[in-house]
């Protein structure tokens, strides 16, 4: 059967990396998009390394232009992207009295217009394939958190674009369905912890003590839901929100 490949956005660090390395461990071919193409040299080393396909690619996902040119990349060089994963992100956390229109619509420009446009560019290929797999990364901040205003409304509508994308693509047997992590350790927490002025090992501690586990994540572990959900054997779980926290949220 000819490879598949999968596209992951935001893949040059932290979960996206994660995401990116165990895709290619799973036998995708796996395209490696990021804001600039030399920050995903050390994801795509990793997976060329172990003796994977991947290829890396710079493009601004809020960008039409740059959306297009890149997944047209992906098809023309590694074949037919039939696996997406938006995860890309920013966070420009503040109070709402304190938030600017900057940091409200560059949030929602990276997380929502980023996974609509990615998402549109990618199905034409899945359903040519009659067979697709969009994962959209989420996030527990989604059922509200104080000075997240911005970022717990994108990552809300993440959820609802892929219950709306599963209702739509599933006759062409595409699934869509969205992981909605908790606290995990990457780069963004640690500078969430920066930001309010806390060591970051005693922002970990303090968060593994309110987790039923009584540890943080680590970005594996989304990745390892995420390759279930981009499995043959997930063919039949579509439209979720998968929360992936330690404990239970609703």
């Amino acid at each position: 059967m000819t490879q598949r490949v999968a596209v992951v956005t935001g893949a040059a660090r932290g979960i996206g990396a994660a995401i990116a390395v165990r895709l290619a461990a799973d036998g995708l071919a796996v395209a490696v998009l990021d804001l600039q193409e030399e920050a995903c040299a050390n994801t795509v080393g990793r997976i060329t390394d172990a003796g994977g396909r991947a290829l890396a690619v710079g493009a601004d996902v809020s960008d039409a232009a740059a959306v297009s040119a890149a997944v047209e990349r992906v098809a023309a060089e590694l074949g037919p992207p039939v696996v997406l994963v938006n995860n890309a992100g920013v966070i420009r956390d503040n109070l709402l009295f304190k938030m600017t229109d900057d940091d409200w619509e560059t949030v929602m420009a990276v997380h929502l217009r980023g996974a609509f446009l990615m998402s549109r560019a990618c199905q034409k290929y899945m359903v040519e394939q009659r067979w697709g797999r969009i994962v959209n990364i989420s996030s527990t901040s989604a059922l509200g958190n104080r000075g997240q205003a911005n970022y717990s409304t994108a990552k809300a509508g993440l959820q609802g674009l892929a219950k709306t994308l599963a209702i739509e693509l599933g006759p062409f047997g595409i699934t869509a369905n969205a992981v909605a992590p908790g606290f995990i350790e990457t780069d963004m927490t640690a500078a969430t912890a920066a930001r309010v002025g806390v060591d970051f090992e005693t922002f970990k501690k303090a968060a593994a003590e309110q987790i039923p586990v009584r540890r943080v994540g680590q970005p594996e572990d989304i990745a390892h839901t995420v390759s279930f959900l981009v499995s043959e054997g997930a063919g039949f779980v579509s439209g979720q929100v998968i929360y992936v926290a330690g404990g239970p949220r609703c």
